[in-house]
This record gives C-alpha cells, sequence and structure tokens, in this order.
C-alpha cells in the first residue's frame, strides 16, 4: 500500500470521529424552532380557548378578531357573543327575563343562528340603536322652528359622525373623518380641517357618508359600525361655483352643500365644510337597514273657499349663521301665492316686502364665515350660511336647503330716507327654487336690514309634491 493511500485513509477516520463527537446542529435547531413556532394557546382544545376567551370584554375580544384566522374563527362564537348580548338586555329589564329568555332560546337556538348573528345584535344594543326610542325624541316638534328639537341630542347620543372620501382618476380612495361639528336649531356645520388632501386637479368625485361606531372600549380605527352614503359629486371646475375668498383662501361651491377651501392662488386644499339640514338628518345619516328613510305622501288640504289648493298657508323659517352665532332668523307664516303670479316656471312667496317696513328684520352682526386648520385660521367678510324651510300648507316640510352664500354690492342703488348706506342683495338658486334677499345698510351704525326678501319655488316641484298640474 501506497503511503499517499495510507494518508487518505487516516485523514478520513479523523474526519469520521470528529463527526461522532460534534453531530451536525442545525438538525436539532430545526426541530426547536418547530415547535416554538406554535403557540400554546393554539395547541389548546377550542373548548378551553373559548373558556377563556369569555373573560375578556366585548372590546377585546372583538380585538382578537384581528390577530390571525383561527382567532378570528373563535372571536365570532356565538355562544360567547350570546351571553354579551344577554348581559347588556338585563341591564335593562329584570334578572327573571334573563331566564326567560335562555329557556326560550335554548343553546341549539344559539348555535343555529348566523355566524356572526349575535355579535351584531349586541352592538345594535349597545349603540342605542332603539329606533322607537329616538323616533319617539325627534317627533316632539320645536314649534319656532317647526323641526325636531331633539335632533342634536339623538346625534350625540348615538355617536354619529360624518367622513368624506375622495376618488382620483385612478380610481385610488382617500377617507377623512371630520374634525369637528357645531350645531344650529336647523342645520349641523361639519368641517375637515385634515392636512394631505390629494391634489384636487385629479380628484374625480367626493362622497360624504354618515357614519354610525360602535362605543367599545378600543382603538377608534378599530371599532365596528355603519357607514350610509348620503351624497356623491362628481367635482368638475367648469360645474362648481367659486363663492369668495380672503388674503389666504378662497372657497368652492360644489353643491349639496358642500364647500371646499384652498390655499390662495392655488389649488391645493386647505379644508371642506359641508352643510347638513337636520330635517330627518338622523334617518339620513343611518343605513337603510336601521332606519328606513320613506317619505310619506302628502295630499293638498281641501278649502271651500280658495280651490287654488297648494298656493297658500305656506310657512317659512330662514337663519344666517356662521360657523360661531347665528346672524338673522325669522319665522314668516301665512305665505301664498295666486295663479296668476305664476312665471318661468316659478311660484313666488313674498316673505319680506320693502312696502311694509314693520316686517324688516336687522342682523345682528356682519356677515362673515371664520374658517380654521390645523394651522392657520382667518375670516372670509361677505360670507355665510343660509338654513331655510318652508314648510306646506299640511304643516309638512317643503323645501329644506343648507348652503353658503355671498352677499354681494346691488347694481343699483334705490333713493331711501331711512336708510343712507348702500344696496347688497343675497341670492341662491337650484333646480327646485330660488331665494332672492335685499339688504340696505345704515351708514353711521353700520347695521345692515333685510328690507326685501322673495322665495321662489318651482312649480314642478309643487306639481310632484301635491299630485296637481298647475
Amino acid at each position: 500500500m501506497s503511503s499517499q493511500s495510507v494518508k487518505t485513509q487516516r485523514k478520513q477516520r479523523k474526519q469520521n470521529k470528529v463527526a461522532l463527537q460534534h453531530p451536525p446542529v442545525y438538525r436539532m435547531t430545526s426541530k426547536r424552532s418547530e415547535k416554538t413556532r406554535e403557540n400554546s394557546l393554539e395547541r389548546m382544545p377550542p373548548e378551553i380557548v373559548l373558556r377563556i376567551l369569555s373573560h375578556l370584554d366585548a372590546g377585546s375580544l372583538f380585538c382578537i378578531s384581528f390577530v390571525n384566522k383561527h382567532f378570528h374563527e373563535l372571536s365570532n362564537n356565538n355562544a360567547t357573543w350570546y351571553q354579551f348580548y344577554i348581559r347588556e338586555r338585563t341591564k335593562k329589564k329584570k334578572a327573571s327575563q334573563e331566564d326567560q329568555m335562555i329557556r326560550d332560546l335554548g343553546v341549539v337556538g344559539v348555535r343555529e343562528k348566523p355566524k356572526g348573528y349575535w355579535r351584531n345584535k349586541y352592538f345594535k344594543e349597545i349603540s342605542g340603536l332603539n329606533v322607537n326610542k329616538w323616533r319617539t325624541k325627534l317627533q316632539r316638534i320645536d314649534p319656532y322652528s317647526g323641526l325636531p328639537r331633539h335632533t342634536e341630542e339623538v346625534i350625540r347620543s348615538l355617536c354619529i359622525t360624518w367622513e368624506i372620501t375622495v376618488t382620483d382618476g385612478r380610481g385610488r380612495r382617500s377617507t377623512f373623518e371630520q374634525s369637528h361639528a357645531s350645531f344650529s336649531s336647523t342645520a349641523v356645520f361639519v368641517f375637515w380641517g385634515a392636512v394631505g388632501w390629494p391634489p384636487f386637479n385629479q380628484l374625480t368625485s367626493l362622497e360624504l357618508y354618515g357614519v354610525l361606531r360602535v362605543p367599545l372600549d378600543c382603538p377608534a380605527s378599530y371599532r365596528p359600525g355603519w357607514k350610509s352614503i348620503m351624497s356623491k359629486i362628481k367635482l368638475h371646475e367648469k360645474h362648481s361655483e367659486l363663492c369668495v375668498s380672503d388674503k389666504i383662501v378662497k372657497m368652492l361651491y360644489v353643491g349639496q352643500g358642500v364647500t371646499l377651501g384652498f390655499w390662495k392662488d392655488q389649488w391645493e386644499m386647505a379644508f371642506v365644510m359641508v352643510n347638513l339640514h337636520n330635517h330627518r338628518l338622523v334617518e339620513r345619516s343611518l343605513p337603510a337597514s336601521i332606519s328606513p328613510c320613506t317619505a310619506a305622501g302628502v295630499s293638498a288640504l281641501f278649502d271651500d273657499v280658495d280651490p287654488e289648493y297648494g298656493l297658500h298657508g305656506y310657512t317659512a323659517y330662514i337663519e344666517l349663521h356662521n360657523t360661531v352665532r347665528v346672524i338673522m332668523s325669522g319665522r314668516f307664516s301665512q305665505l301664498f301665492s295666486r295663479r296668476d303670479q305664476i312665471s318661468d316656471g316659478y311660484l313666488p312667496l313674498e316673505v319680506i316686502s320693502e312696502n311694509n317696513r314693520s316686517l324688516n328684520t336687522y342682523l345682528l352682526e356682519d356677515i362673515s364665515l371664520p374658517w380654521r386648520t390645523e394651522a392657520l385660521h382667518g375670516t372670509i367678510k361677505d360670507c355665510c350660511m343660509i338654513n331655510l324651510t318652508v314648510w306646506d300648507e299640511a304643516k309638512q316640510p317643503f323645501w329644506c336647503i343648507s348652503v353658503p352664500v355671498v352677499m354681494t354690492k346691488a347694481s343699483r342703488d334705490t333713493v331711501s330716507y331711512d336708510f343712507d348706506g348702500g344696496n347688497f342683495t343675497i341670492l341662491y338658486q337650484d333646480s327646485e327654487g330660488r331665494v332672492e334677499m335685499r339688504l340696505k345698510q345704515m351708514e353711521y351704525e353700520e347695521q345692515y336690514f333685510v328690507v326685501n326678501l322673495v322665495i321662489y319655488i318651482a312649480v314642478s316641484k309643487v306639481n310632484n309634491h301635491f299630485g296637481r298640474d298647475y
């Protein structure tokens, strides 16, 4: 045997000896990693895990469903959520009724329900979605404004908020939660002052949603809830109307009570303002499955004296306000229009006449609209919000608007011995009607008076409302 082969055999025996003394480490660590990769809760039987989860509160149980698919299945167990539902019900009922409910339903009845049934029932229960209760509150009408007097109370008790979703040309969607909301007797003013709006020239649509979230003890972004789309607006510059501007921002009204604010000399969005009229606001902010919004039919009252049904007995409540306070308000009844006064497809209702000085109404302060973002704030002059409610002869809301308006100087000044200042006008028009308001200013006292106010309602709206053919 050669010396070379002897050396090779010695080297091979040495390597085998080292391998026996030091086995490969990777095999042992691989088995350990596979064992430690399994969570101890996942190795437990489902019955034991459900028993542990039953000691959690509803918020923690709901958040656990986001951990993985296994916990999502366990946390949606009908029996567990049924116990939460029963506990919430017994807070409002006698303890003896809990046992009766369990006996009537039984364990089999609980499990036969679709997955997530009792979880959703519990969410509705703690959200205060007792339709009969809040509808009873909304039936209490304020005799002055003619609208439900407890709208703000119901909205706050249900924790209703509003969201805006914008879509760009590529279909990308961005959602923004409201910054704050302020309430008046006839409308809600909602403001978005978020930073990081997408470029306006890339946006194609804007959607407004009413949001009802479940008051669970968990982060707001994880709380379940319901959304209801209230309006969808296609964004086109040519279809929008520039309201007014100051040294920092300019405002663009895009319809349906939505106003966009931009930084001056550019089209970068600074804020969004939305006016929501109180008429059926709660119903419009909730999904149809929770609160179906159905409009009852209205028929004109019979009158032996005046055969022109639907042309008399109107009432109007008008309010000018900004984001801070009410500038002017007034209620006017017994408004009418003769059939021979109908012209250009409109039915005129003369609310304030310049010939009747007793009805002249003064403004409590100058017309202005404060605005605020997270970084800056300011005030736009000669701009405010108008809330108008017109009732028909059956005392039902007939035309409701809540929109921004601008006061402009009239083209012609008329001679007046009572007012030595200038003439100003406030105009608004949509497909259902228009409002024309004329104001005069007392130069030395710097006070404005409404000397003329006419509401024009589209004849087509009257015909559709009463089923007539004027």
